[in-house]
């Protein structure tokens, strides 16, 4: 099976998204060869707290930032979903959207494989999808969790060319940019200009969202 109709999904609060996220999502696309990326920013986190910008202007922020980037696509279904946001739940929905055999990949950062054990039923998200990790400089497996390592050990694949639908586990070879929404909300709290850091399509509506909160 190849990965010529496969689905990525790539969660995250985006809170704002910024050039590191979009990097990552061209990588994930680009490197597994994938029809699609959905872009998912959860409504209401329930291992954080609650995120420096609505989940609407979130949304509306990402669907500006891929409107340009073939392959690319805001998912609007965390957003519109009451109550706390569980990967497993959304990973459930997709594959009932797009059935059992074709192959669908969830991206995630190595912070959260560090605390994958913790997340909701964590061990059925390899019954729904391939997982792919972007990992950062000085990520070690023995850092993680003993029942994360089993998972990083048995369920290794570089070779993505016929695969199944889901079931395996592999590292992203970009590294992530040196950028993160922490590092911007603290930019945009002391008035320091933050543009080189967000999407071109993302600046206006940012700062125009911002100014009108501001003289509310």
């Amino acid at each position: 099976m190849n990965t010529s109709s496969a689905i990525g999904v790539f969660g995250g609060t985006f809170d704002p998204i910024h050039i590191g996220h979009l990097r990552l999502a061209c990588a994930f696309r680009d490197e597994l060869g994938l029809h699609e990326v959905r872009l998912i920013p959860t409504g209401e986190p329930p291992h954080r707290q609650r995120p420096y910008l609505p989940a609407t202007v979130r949304l509306a922020l990402v669907q500006a930032a891929v409107r340009d980037h073939t392959g690319l696509v805001a998912d609007e279904r965390e957003v519109r979903r009451h109550g706390y946001c569980y990967t497993v739940d959304t990973l459930r929905e997709i594959r009932q959207q797009i059935g059992p055999t074709r192959p669908l990949y969830l991206l995630i950062g190595g912070d959260s494989l560090l605390h994958l054990h913790t997340w909701r039923e964590w061990q059925q998200l390899f019954a729904l999808a391939h997982l792919v990790v972007a990992t950062r400089p000085g990520f070690a497996m023995a850092d993680l969790a003993p029942e994360v390592q089993h998972f990083w050990q048995t369920r290794q694949a570089d070779d993505f060319a016929k695969q199944s639908a889901a079931g395996t586990i592999r590292t992203l070879s970009l590294a992530p940019l040196d950028v993160s929404a922490t590092q911007i909300r603290a930019k945009l709290q002391a008035n320091e200009d933050v543009s080189a850091l967000l999407p071109p399509a993302v600046r206006e509506p940012l700062m125009t969202y911002l100014h009108c909160k501001k003289t509310q």
